[in-house]
């Protein structure tokens, strides 16, 4: 088996396309063609049901496209650690990130990385915290700074960031804000806020994951009316009064125009971030050298 076939193959499966495939590859179709039919002769399986619009993995196809990843991953690590060997840290460093993250100034964490590091290629997502674990685990991404996991497990650790209580935005004419822009309902409680109409993020996000365990551990249940994917979109849609948003506490200093109310009865659900990492033996030096940045506290 061959590394080209299954660079190959994984790209046929990140677009589901063979024609884009191969020119993301700078290869020919019939080369790329040629390249998936000789691992499926190889593995006695067919890898994608094709159509003439797009293609599909089978089951086998599934179930190589994982290892195929992180067979991938390990070969790129491996370079980039005989390279860090050497004195000069190469390769690329694939970063995944939720939106505006405590504990961390990504900006100028990566530029800092970059003035110490010209010759690493930086490529950065932003993604739900499930899917950044998920593409940790699975060796797509080098790391990934995200709302805290339960538990590490064989392909994913953590490194505890930050941790912060939750805070309650709401417009300042909503009946929960209090006269001044400073105070708030004394002993506002989960359960007050039963009846309210939420604005939140897509249950993939930190914040929502967040929200949602502490109303479950409260035992009050909520209803999510607007769903969003961005915090500006968010904090919109709670100064037109359209909802509040149960949000982590360095939320409120993006909206000055917004009230803020502590939660003080969230119990242990906090907001914690933390950077999710594969095993010490499976990270990258590039992603060594950039916690090590942030460990220094080096972000400008």
């Amino acid at each position: 088996m061959e590394l080209r076939h299954l660079q190959h193959f994984v790209a046929v499966a990140e677009d589901r396309h063979f024609t884009r495939a191969a020119e993301r590859l700078m290869v020919s179709q019939s080369g790329l063609s040629a390249s998936i039919r000789a691992l499926e002769r190889e593995l006695r399986a067919p890898l994608f049901v094709r159509s003439t619009r797009r293609v599909t993995l089978t089951e086998a196809g599934r179930a190589l496209l994982a290892e195929a990843e992180r067979i991938l991953a390990q070969v790129r690590a491996a370079h980039e650690a005989v390279a860090a060997v050497q004195g000069v840290l190469r390769g690329t460093l694939s970063l995944g990130t939720e939106q505006c993250v405590a504990g961390v100034h990504v900006a100028g964490l990566l530029a800092a990385f970059r003035r110490r590091h010209p010759d690493v290629e930086i490529r950065l997502r932003q993604e739900g915290g499930l899917a950044l674990a998920e593409d940790v685990a699975a060796g797509r991404l080098d790391l990934a700074f995200a709302y805290r996991t339960r538990a590490d497990s064989d392909q994913l650790r953590s490194v505890p960031l930050a941790a912060e209580p939750m805070t309650l935005l709401c417009h300042p004419g909503h009946p929960l804000a209090a006269t001044g822009p400073d105070l708030a309902l004394p002993d506002l409680t989960l359960r007050d806020l039963a009846e309210e109409v939420f604005v939140d993020f897509h249950p993939g996000w930190g914040p929502r994951r967040a929200t949602d365990a502490a109303f479950a551990a409260a035992g009050v249940r909520r209803a999510v009316s607007l769903e969003v994917n961005d915090v500006h979109s968010l904090l919109d849609l709670v100064e037109e009064d359209l909802g509040v948003a149960a949000v982590p506490r360095h939320f409120r200093h993006k909206r000055d125009s917004l009230h803020a109310i502590p939660l003080t009865d969230t119990g242990e659900e906090v907001y914690e971030t933390v950077a999710l990492l594969p095993p010490p033996q499976a990270t990258s030096p590039a992603a060594r050298a950039l916690m090590t940045l942030l460990e220094r506290g080096t972000a400008r």
